[in-house]
C-alpha cells in the first residue's frame, strides 16, 4: 500500500530573506469561501459576527477577530481564514472549502510595498492600502489576493499551482530592490 504524504502548497520553498524583506509560507489554515444568497448578504454579517465575532467583509477590506480572519475576495465573495465557519452560516451562503487550492506566503519588512511595485500594477503604498486592505490582482502573469496584514506584512495568496511561479517572482523582485540599495 502506498502511503500518501500531506504537503503543503510551497513544501519544499525554503524562507527568503533579502535585504530587508523576508518572504516565508504563510499559515495553514482552514480557508472558506462565502458566497451569500441573494439578499442574504445582511443576515450572513449577523451570523458570522453571532458565530465568530467578524462580518462580512467590506469591499476592498478585511474582518479579523482572534485567529479568524475574512477578507473580501470579489463581488459579493468573501475569504474566511483560520477557523471553520459554524454549520449555521449555510442557511444565508454558499460555503466552499478552499484549504487546499492556495498558495499562502507572507512578504514581510521594510521594502515589502517596493518589491511588490515590481509586480503588481495597483499602488500599496500604505497612504493608499492601509492595514486590512485586500484585493485581486495581476502580479506579473498571474492573479493573486493580496492582503496588508501589518504595516510592514503582505498576506499573498495565488492558486496552489503557480506557488514556485509566485515564489521565483518575488524572489527576482526582491533581488532587484536590494540591488538598489
Amino acid at each position: 500500500m502506498v502511503d500518501l504524504l500531506a504537503k503543503t502548497a510551497c513544501d519544499g520553498l525554503a524562507p527568503l530573506n533579502i535585504g530587508t524583506v523576508c518572504l516565508r509560507e504563510g499559515p495553514t489554515v482552514p480557508m472558506t469561501t462565502l458566497a451569500p444568497y441573494r439578499g442574504q448578504q445582511a443576515a450572513l454579517d449577523a451570523a458570522l459576527q453571532a458565530a465568530h465575532g467578524l462580518g462580512f467583509p467590506p469591499i476592498g477590506g478585511s474582518c479579523q477577530s482572534g485567529d479568524a480572519r475574512a477578507l473580501w475576495f470579489g463581488r459579493d465573495l468573501g475569504l474566511l481564514m483560520g477557523i471553520e465557519p459554524e454549520a449555521t452560516l449555510a442557511q444565508y451562503a454558499a460555503l466552499t472549502d478552499q484549504s487546499q487550492g492556495w498558495a499562502v506566503m507572507r512578504l514581510e519588512g521594510q521594502g515589502g510595498e517596493e518589491v511588490l511595485a515590481r509586480l503588481c500594477p495597483v499602488d500599496l503604498r500604505l497612504s493608499a492600502f492601509g492595514v486590512g486592505a485586500a484585493l485581486h490582482t495581476e502580479a506579473r502573469h498571474m492573479q493573486a489576493s493580496i492582503c496588508r496584514i501589518e504595516e510592514d506584512c503582505f498576506q499573498i495568496m495565488v492558486f496552489r499551482s503557480m506557488a514556485r511561479t509566485m515564489y521565483h517572482d518575488l524572489k527576482t523582485a526582491m533581488e532587484a530592490w536590494a540591488a538598489r540599495g
